[in-house]
């Protein structure tokens, strides 16, 4: 897990998103490393999750707390904004907001992304993963 807690933190410094901290395991995990789902401390407000970051064998990404302070919220979230991009790779046009992948991998990239989708969407939906949550 430590390796992938070092992916999300160099991503989110790469991407420029200013935090307060990516806490030390994650808040959601499958199997290192297929899915962690990590809480992503806000600048503004000391204690409160101010993103969701995602990292493992799927695309690493972020987003806003916005859509959700539950970590079931966020692989919401990611699993719907991700099966957009996908629609997109195969329509051969760049999504909007989200960029993953260069256009000439687009064709191979978007069954496999459609796939992490529907394992986010599975995670979310399933009552028995989140007893206890």
């Amino acid at each position: 897990m430590r390796q992938q807690h070092e992916v999300v933190v160099n991503y989110l410094q790469a991407q420029g998103c200013e935090h307060g901290g990516v806490a030390t395991w994650p808040a959601f995990h499958l199997l290192d490393p297929h899915l962690a789902l990590w809480a992503v401390q806000s600048v503004t407000t000391a204690g409160k999750i101010g993103w969701w970051a995602i990292s493992g064998d799927l695309p690493t990404d972020y987003m806003s707390s916005s859509s959700g302070y539950h970590p079931r919220d966020a692989m919401r979230h990611f699993s719907r904004e991700w099966l957009d991009v996908a629609a997109h790779m195969r329509e051969g046009r760049e999504h909007p907001r989200t960029k993953i992948g260069r256009p000439e991998l687009w064709p191979t990239m978007a069954p496999i992304l459609e796939k992490r989708t529907e394992l986010l969407q599975e995670c979310a939906d399933d009552e028995d993963m989140w007893d206890g949550y």
